[in-house]
């Protein structure tokens, strides 16, 4: 059996976000194995340290807790770029759901990487992904969260032929549509769940509802109440939605969730921009229901804009989400967490709601309780997985910013963290205690193998897919 390690964070200022919000300043978090052993001032650490302990000093730096990303799409990263400035429908149907249709071999492999790379280097330790497709392969991206030391939980895709006619939706994934049931689903978690060291979490991820009986829905429903499954589904995205909802099935969208037993506390239903709040508020807060919610996306596609003031005034979990890379260009959640926190204000006028300190716990504890995770994850306190993010604000962008000037009234180190910096300025990343990112620099893998890679696989799937980027109006290449 080998010793225990032990390392303690020292000259810190710590974010906990523990059930009284305290700031440490000068603070230390003392790491033994994969836990959090000790959280407090670094003095008051340093007197009593288990024998042999390492001491990294992170003088004028901010720990926060690990980035909970819980509305991503890891398959999805090759297609970045590939459908700008498209509306909702034209993206899906022209664009990404052909491109997704025509991933081989190991193409999900090689997009699970480069999200994940690209997640941890911005400071997200667990994600949430909502859609695996069959092309992506599901053992595609269970290899890459193993290889990579991320917590995640995957969300293997259950859907169903798109049968309504009305709305012109044709989608080349369903000839894999035998392989997305409920069964196949089931099996996945019975192969993958807890892998890693409990790293590894399978989901269920509904396919969205536009017309399929309620019946197969209810189907999923009930597969994961009775497994204990966490279940994830776009629901409510794109300004026809509320309309289908009544039109196909008589009902708001949180009626439909809740007859098709699709509503819990580990249930995760992203985007939410279209409802009727009358309806549907009450039922997310009755059920505890999470809304993932993806302000970039939504704003880059047209969704409209989801209402997260009145979802947090009702008691209603809010956490937030990138969404893929074609929609949002980006898996940084500090520019998630950013445009969380002055959306709102400008679409109410009212610069008093959803601050940074909600932005900050949407991306935190919030995404943990969304996950079921919040006795392991969110937070930095005693007895947690040691999942945390150590950020360098002494950049330009965040200047004034000083922590010996705090409490004399000098900047706040959350505002600065939500208003001015981005994954950019993340240093270090831990999860389960172990260093994945170090000096800004990924540890355990090689990037520059996986830019090689995305660049060999699209060009591929552009082949076969027949998609391309389009030459935008008036521009022109020489």
């Amino acid at each position: 059996m080998s010793a225990q390690k032990s390392i303690l964070y020292a000259h810190a200022t710590i974010i906990t976000i523990n059930p009284s919000r305290e700031i440490i300043l000068d603070g230390a978090l003392l790491v033994t194995d994969s836990r959090i052993i000790a959280v407090g001032k670094t003095q008051t650490l340093l007197q009593n340290l288990p024998k042999d302990t390492q001491v990294t000093s992170l003088r004028n730096r901010i720990i926060l807790p690990g980035l909970i990303n819980t509305h991503s799409h890891l398959a999805q990263s090759l297609l970045r770029g590939l459908a700008e400035d498209l509306p909702l429908h034209s993206w899906l149907c022209d664009a990404i759901w052909p491109l997704e249709a025509n991933y081989d071999a190991d193409d999900g492999y090689v997009a699970a990487r480069l999200t994940i790379a690209e997640m941890l280097k911005s400071g997200t330790t667990c994600f949430l992904e909502s859609m695996l497709t069959h092309r992506s392969g599901f053992e595609n991206v269970v290899k890459a969260v193993g290889e990579s030391g991320i917590r995640g939980c995957l969300g293997k895709l259950v859907k169903f032929e798109e049968s309504n006619k009305k709305l012109n939706i044709a989608d080349p994934r369903d000839k894999d549509v035998q392989s997305m049931s409920i069964s196949s689903m089931l099996e996945a978690h019975r192969k993958y769940h807890g892998s890693f060291n409990a790293r590894l979490h399978v989901w269920a991820a509904a396919g969205t509802p536009r017309g399929s009986p309620l019946s197969s829905h209810l189907g999923i429903g009930e597969a994961c109440r009775e497994h204990d499954i966490g279940l994830t589904m776009h629901c409510a995205e794109a300004p026809k939605d509320l309309t289908i909802y009544r039109e196909s099935y008589n009902c708001t969208p949180m009626e439909f969730c809740r007859d098709a037993k699709l509503t819990g506390p580990k249930t995760v239903l992203a985007h939410m921009v279209h409802l009727d709040l009358a309806v549907d508020l009450p039922i997310l807060k009755e059920t505890g229901t999470t809304v993932a919610h993806n302000p970039n996306s939504n704003l880059k596609l047209a969704s409209g804009i989801t209402k997260v003031p009145q979802m947090l005034e009702t008691g209603v979990n809010v956490s937030l989400g990138t969404d893929g890379a074609p929609c949002g260009n980006t898996y940084d959640m500090f520019r998630e967490m950013h445009l969380a926190g002055i959306l709102h204000k400008g679409a109410n006028f009212d610069a008093s709601i959803v601050g940074a300190e909600e932005a900050l716990e949407m991306a935190t504890i919030n995404g943990a309780k969304a996950l079921g995770l919040e006795k392991e994850i969110g937070s930095l306190e005693v007895g947690k997985n040691a999942d945390f993010v150590v950020l360098n604000p002494g950049g330009l962008h965040a200047a004034p910013y000083a922590e010996e000037q705090i409490l004399d009234g000098g900047v706040n180190p959350i505002t600065t963290m939500v208003y001015s910096c981005t994954g950019a300025d993340v240093e270090m990343v831990v999860v389960d205690g172990e260093v994945l990112v170090s000096g800004g620099k990924l540890v355990k893998v090689d990037e520059k193998e996986i830019l090689e890679a995305a660049k060999k696989s699209i060009r591929g799937i552009r082949e076969r897919s027949g998609i391309k980027a389009v030459n935008r109006k008036g521009w022109k290449y020489i």
